[in-house]
């Protein structure tokens, strides 16, 4: 797959469809690398007319490490922030909306279509209130403002997330499974023998447990983007699971309530995931919202 050099950072990333068609820039999220965005999501995306565009986060998949920096001091970087000091970060969020933004400037793209998932639903938060001629529409799923006062992930949830990393891949794809028995989204079929060959892939393809830490650290340091959103004008859907246990539907609520003449779409049963089977609710509702912005 090709890769940039933004100067900063090297990307992996992909592509689909006509690069004549508007682009649609997608952004994953916390420790997730870009297959996490399924090829035939991506390829019905693609069907629908858009420019479709895949990447490695940094610090995630094949996309560059930070590991010089170590791994964060979450403690200390509390504390920081409970004390109005500013942290110290291997990077930011807004680093990583910048990182974004130079894939884009590589591509050629002016203006893009952007969705983000959980992490990656902040970063293309950030993107929009960073470079807001950059951004056509934004679609924001399962994620949330970064006001702390909202309801937080659920202890189990919490538990997934944190739990080890099996440095062997029969451990690592058992981990994958339980997670997603967890977190995933109890009102759709639990395809195992998929999510076993994705668990695969992502093993096989490169694991980064410290960089998902560094990750998390620049969540928990960004702090509340709500006053941001609500100068936003850009035409806006947010996609929540009902059922979601990691970001609760209030994550989503605050976020579409925020953004002026957003749209909130909510999906019965659908938990911190996309499965397969609520692709026929939100590539529609991605492309509706792509094509009513001309």
């Amino acid at each position: 797959m090709p890769r940039v050099n933004t100067g900063v950072v090297e990307l992996e990333y992909e592509t689909f469809g006509d690069p004549a068609d508007p682009a649609l820039l997608l952004v994953m999220g916390l420790g997730a690398q870009m297959i996490a965005w399924d090829e035939g999501f991506c390829e019905a995306l693609a069907g629908e007319g858009h420019y479709v565009i895949r990447f490695d986060n940094r610090d995630v998949g094949l996309s560059t490490r930070f590991d010089e920096a170590g791994l964060p001091d979450m403690p200390t970087i509390v504390a920081a922030l409970s004390a109005g000091e500013r942290p110290d970060l291997a990077y930011t969020l807004d680093d990583m909306a910048d990182d974004a933004v130079a894939l884009l400037d590589h591509l050629g793209v002016v203006q893009a279509h952007i969705c983000g998932a959980s992490m990656g639903g902040m970063i293309v938060q950030c993107m929009a209130l960073r470079h807001p001629d950059r951004v056509a529409t934004m679609t924001s799923i399962m994620s949330t403002t970064g006001d702390r006062s909202l309801p937080q992930a659920t202890p189990e949830a919490m538990a997934a997330l944190t739990s080890p990393v099996p440095p062997d891949l029969p451990g690592f794809i058992e981990r994958s499974l339980s997670n997603g028995k967890v977190i995933g989204s109890p009102g759709f079929p639990f395809r195992e023998e998929e999510r076993r060959a994705r668990a695969e892939r992502i093993f096989h393809r490169g694991l980064s447990p410290a960089g998902t830490a560094r990750q998390m650290a620049a969540i928990v340091a960004h702090g509340d983007r709500t006053p941001g959103l609500r100068g936003l004008t850009l035409p806006t859907l947010v996609i929540h699971g009902a059922a979601d246990p990691l970001v609760p539907l209030a994550g989503g609520e605050a976020t579409a309530a925020a953004i002026p003449g957003a749209e909130l779409l909510v999906i019965e049963g659908m938990g911190h995931d996309v499965p397969r089977d609520t692709w026929p609710q939100i590539i529609p509702a991605i492309s509706k919202l792509t094509a009513g912005a001309g």
